[in-house]
């Protein structure tokens, strides 16, 4: 069987694309404050470009004969990324640096992808997570823009 490593890392995108999406979708559904007929709209953005990852993703795993994780007890059991409850406690910037540690993690999911499919030399797979990296790191840079601070992804 080739590409164990690289397969269990697809499968775990799987997981916390997913859980992200409805994590940004609560960030869409609880957002009050200044800059909602901005940020409001720009969550459906965001969340349209995770589940575009999710798909793609996933139709990679299938691809190399996976089975991708495909129902929510699957997803909870398996992702990664915190949530929180539905409720009315959180500001808005608090719910966009709660998406930017999401993001961030992603970033280094998909960097240990890129690694392990390096080391599995599944270059076709890397390149997707090259790519779909790239995109997560303009995400964090441009929430975090949002929250007056600098992208720090170099750290």
């Amino acid at each position: 069987m080739k590409y164990t490593k690289t397969k269990a890392v697809l499968n775990q995108l799987v997981a916390d694309l997913s859980q992200m999406s409805m994590i940004i979708h609560q960030t869409h559904w609880y957002m009050r404050g200044p800059n909602f007929l901005k940020l409001h709209p720009l969550m459906d953005e965001f969340m349209e470009e995770i589940d575009s990852q999710l798909d793609v993703i996933s139709e990679r795993l299938i691809a190399l004969d996976g089975s991708p994780y495909s129902t929510l007890k699957e997803i909870a059991e398996n992702t990664k990324i915190q949530d929180w409850p539905g409720e009315w406690d959180k500001t808005t910037p608090e719910r966009l640096a709660h998406l930017v540690d999401g993001y961030r993690y992603l970033e280094d999911l998909y960097q240990h992808g890129i690694e392990v499919s390096d080391v599995e030399k599944d270059f076709s797979t890397q390149d997707i997570f090259i790519g779909l990296k790239t995109a997560i790191e303009k995400k964090i840079w441009m929430i975090q823009a949002e929250l007056g601070s600098a992208p720090e992804i170099d750290e």
